[in-house]
């Protein structure tokens, strides 16, 4: 296996696992809390960061020492779209993630954290947004890997 295929191995399987994770964070804000389901919304807002991480790092390591080379991707209109929507992405899931954040003293002591339902809404809003905006990150990739919207 070449370093290229492993590179866009760990690209999509980190990008998979983002979507993944996301997707659990919105069933699990759904109903009420419990100290399982706001533990395992802490856990899943962890992996949630590593594997964003890992996807950013992979990706541009991908920009820079692939085969296509810098000089295409930042050529590449749906490239700069994927880029901007991934760090919206980004900024849109600190709301969320600084409300998980809030509860670990009441976990600590063994407690479920409270969420209004307002917050609820607005945390549920905000991570509906997000998934949202990796589709189109999908899309953009597609777009991109086919060379449509290449700028001259």
């Amino acid at each position: 296996m070449t370093s290229s295929t492993l590179f866009a191995f760990l690209h999509h399987a980190a990008a998979f696992l983002l979507v993944a994770v996301v997707t659990v964070e919105l069933v699990l804000t759904r109903g009420e809390l419990t100290v399982a389901s706001a533990r395992t919304l802490l856990r899943m807002d962890s992996v949630y960061g590593l594997s964003a991480v890992v996807l950013l790092i992979v990706g541009f390591v991908r920009v820079f020492y692939t085969e296509k080379g810098a000089d295409y991707y930042f050529h590449s209109g749906p490239f700069l779209v994927k880029l901007a929507l991934f760090i919206v992405v980004g900024l849109l899931s600190i709301l969320p993630t600084m409300q998980f954040l809030g509860w670990r003293k009441a976990l600590k002591e063994g407690r479920a954290p409270v969420l209004d339902d307002a917050k609820r809404r607005s945390i549920r809003r905000v991570i509906h947004i997000e998934l949202t905006l990796l589709f189109l990150i999908m899309l953009c990739a597609a777009l991109m890997a086919r060379g449509i919207g290449f700028i001259a």
